[in-house]
């Protein structure tokens, strides 16, 4: 490879980095739009109306994309491609219900550790699938992350008979969200950013539906002022949190995707403690160090 190819490979992979950190960010905000959310409509409810208001704006940017390509991006409708997007879609929905419903069975500290489990998921997925290969740089940091996100639950964490159910649906939906991951990975190399995140939107969003509809609860705000932090979850969340990682994705390995999100729950605790003046501990400042700390190890680590 000529150095000015290596150059310019350098670039495009620290332009995929750096999109994976603003998506992580983007999604760091979802359990306090959530948290809103939460008090206006059903969990899943708001899960679907993530999916479902983010429809318009995606359609809108697909337009966008094809004319701007002269139709060359205009995504393929025969089965074998659409099944891959409906498979996409189907984890992500899968990943949002298990999630909320771990909110409800266990801990919220419980729940955010264990759904962060899926950066093991998701590079045994990589590994045992689609043979991508991990230096000991990437492992060592990968665990370093993971040990900050424990940190960062603190002493919250709690080991109980009690919470076993809720326990075992977190790690459900880190096994759906790692599934996500390495699919999105692979439906990169043909579909374009904005073809699979609508993809996941609208698959996504037909699954939620019937479920949304059965729970108990409000499925449709009751007034208009209540719309907005479903709107944010669609907008932020969903449109420049997943369109970000899915870009990121055609450049980096899934796995290498997973262990930068864990800087997910960094955001939370801080926008929670700017919010809600949630206390932060020193707990939180080791944990921020070792997230922080382990994802560039793993950025040293990568191996494409």
């Amino acid at each position: 490879m000529s150095e000015q190819a290596l150059k310019e490979k350098n670039q495009v992979t620290m332009t995929a980095f750096i999109s994976l950190l603003i998506g992580g960010i983007a999604l760091g905000t979802s359990p306090i739009f959530m948290r809103y959310a939460q008090e206006i409509v059903t969990p899943t409810s708001a899960a679907f109306w993530r999916l479902a208001l983010s429809i318009p704006l995606m359609v809108v940017w697909q337009y966008y994309d094809i004319q701007k390509n002269n139709g060359d991006s205009t995504p393929s409708l025969n089965w074998p491609d659409m099944k891959v997007l409906i498979i996409v879609g189907l984890f992500f929905a899968l990943d949002l219900v298990f999630w909320h419903w771990s909110v409800q069975l266990t801990t919220v500290a419980n729940a955010t550790l264990l759904a962060n489990m899926a950066v093991i998921f998701t590079a045994a997925g990589g590994f045992l699938f689609f043979g991508e290969r991990f230096s000991r740089t990437f492992i060592g940091g990968m665990f370093l992350a993971l040990l900050g996100a424990m940190a960062l639950m603190g002493s919250s964490f709690e080991l109980n008979r009690a919470h076993i159910t809720g326990d075992l649906v977190a790690l459900t939906a880190a096994v759906a969200y790692a599934a996500y991951m390495v699919m999105s990975g692979q439906a990169r190399k043909k579909f374009s950013t904005v073809s699979i995140v609508l993809g996941t939107a609208v698959f996504g969003s037909l699954f939620l539906f019937p479920i949304a509809v059965m729970e108990t609860g409000n499925f449709i705000p009751p007034t208009l002022s209540q719309w907005w932090p479903l709107i944010a979850l669609a907008w932020f969340t969903h449109v420049v949190g997943q369109s970000c990682i899915v870009y990121a994705l055609a450049h980096l390995p899934a796995a290498f995707g997973s262990v930068s999100l864990l800087i997910q729950p960094l955001i939370a605790a801080v926008l929670a403690w700017i919010l809600f003046a949630e206390a932060l501990g020193i707990y939180h400042l080791v944990g921020a160090t070792l997230i922080i700390t382990g994802i560039l190890v793993c950025r040293r680590g990568v191996r494409k």
